[in-house]
């Protein structure tokens, strides 16, 4: 079975299926359209399903131009009809893994798409799934739901994890060029899951299992939770002793081993990064073991949104003037550089504490148009603001902006010659965009 499937793939007449079409999902459906493969991708959201069928994207890495190519040539289109998933050869699975309110995770998407393919299951499919897991849950939580149907791995079909490696934003790094860590729950399912991924990404990594795979994603993110909240402690530590943590990191670097820069910011924010670590804990902690680093690093990284806002205060403080009444303007809102993404950003807890302490909060966010507090997707209370354009006016009336996303296309130059007051979270104020300067800049 699994030499009929890689002699399908070989010659590009499986048709590939991804289950959920967001950051992760459609890139990788249109890498598989692209290279020759009849791509089918699964949607619940109708109104996405039909953007991707008119050729509009609405995912920043994905060209719309690419994408309507890829559709009017016929290799690639969307539907809401499960059905489908019968005619698919390899079925890849990317929908969200969010927290719960416990922070315990939360695998009900994964379940309702592989409550889909359970129905459907054929002879000859090949499953994979690339939402970020806690080890064991291909294993554990799949193999068992697809083996009630009567068919048997190896036998009938394979399965397989690959975690996702998604950098929304990154120019550099796409789908094609990131290497892909694929395990599967056989080595016959490694061994078809790694030939699939070879045939649209340059270089692919195979492990023994599943579980190794799932466990690699989560060290990954967890690395960088880890490394954040030093450079975050640092910094509080820095402003404590009027030290420039900046300067401090860019001396710290010249070091050519031994070291490797971390920067602080506001907090961490995305789908992976706040997440994932729990992930790995959760799962520790079901095993009796205590993983403190992980634990010390999101205490560090989720106190950062209140140290913001106590710069502000200072600041404020330090014109004589109260947090209560103040005019703030946050320069961004979305949870990294050029993106529209506000998932989990800290500019939603820094605007809950601002509004707590009785500022009056405006942003501007050249990605983000609208931020809605009763979305399900956007953490915070209160009345929805939008972005304001970023006139000279509008920085004036400001009794203290604060740069919480360093978006590329703002003039900051123009920001410090007019605003009075500023707090910069990102560095975003550095070396020649300072000089010269009359405004009194509050760095991180």
């Amino acid at each position: 079975m699994r030499d009929e499937l890689i002699n399908k793939i070989t010659n590009k007449q499986a048709q590939a299926g991804v289950i959920g079409l967001g950051y992760v999902g459609l890139p990788l459906l249109v890498e598989f359209a692209a290279k020759g493969f009849r791509a089918i991708g699964f949607e619940v959201d109708e109104n996405k399903a039909k953007s991707i069928n008119e050729g509009h994207s609405y995912i920043g890495d994905v060209p719309a131009t690419r994408l309507n190519e890829m559709v009017k040539s016929e290799r690639l289109r969307a539907t809401t009809d499960f059905n489908n998933l019968s005619d698919c050869d390899v079925i890849i699975i990317c929908v969200p893994t969010p927290l719960r309110k416990t922070k315990e995770p939360d695998v009900s998407y994964i379940l309702a798409a592989a409550e889909e393919i359970q129905k459907r299951l054929r002879r000859g499919q090949l499953i994979i799934l690339e939402s970020t897991t806690y080890p064991g849950t291909t294993d554990e939580v799949l193999l068992p739901m697809f083996e009630e149907t009567g068919l048997k791995l190896d036998e009938d079909f394979l399965l397989a994890f690959s975690p996702e490696r998604v950098d929304p934003g990154n120019p550099q790094f796409m789908t094609h060029n990131i290497p892909k860590v694929v395990g599967g729950v056989t080595p016959d399912s490694t061994t078809a899951a790694a030939h699939l991924y070879s045939q649209i990404v340059n270089d692919v990594h195979a492990v023994t299992s599943a579980r190794v795979a799932e466990a690699a994603k989560l060290l990954e993110n967890t690395f960088r939770a880890v490394n954040i909240g030093m450079a975050n402690e640092m910094a509080r530590l820095c402003y404590a002793l009027n030290i420039d943590t900046w300067e401090v990191i860019r001396a710290a670097a010249t070091k050519p081993f031994g070291f490797m820069a971390f920067y602080p910011g506001p907090g961490i924010g995305g789908h992976c990064i706040p997440l994932d670590p729990h992930y790995l804990s959760w799962k520790a902690r079901q095993h009796g073991f205590d993983s403190r680093f992980i634990s010390l690093a999101e205490e560090v990284n989720s106190r950062m949104p209140e140290h913001v806002v106590q710069l502000v205060a200072d600041g404020l403080n330090d014109e004589r003037k109260p947090m209560n009444g103040s005019n703030v303007l946050l320069l961004g809102v979305a949870y990294k550089r050029d993106v529209d993404d506000v998932r989990e950003s800290p500019a939603l807890s820094i605007i809950d504490r601002l509004r707590a302490k009785g500022a009056k909060v405006r942003y501007h966010d050249p990605f983000v148009k609208e931020l809605r507090f009763d979305d399900a997707h956007i953490e915070g209370s209160g009345e929805p603001l939008s972005s304001v354009p970023l006139t000279d006016d509008e920085l004036r009336s400001a009794d203290c902006l604060v740069i919480v996303t360093d978006h590329s296309d703002i003039d900051y130059q123009r920001v410090c010659s007019v605003a009075p007051l500023i707090v910069d979270t990102r560095n975003a104020l550095n070396g020649d965009v300072r000089r010269g300067s009359k405004a009194r800049i509050i760095r991180l």
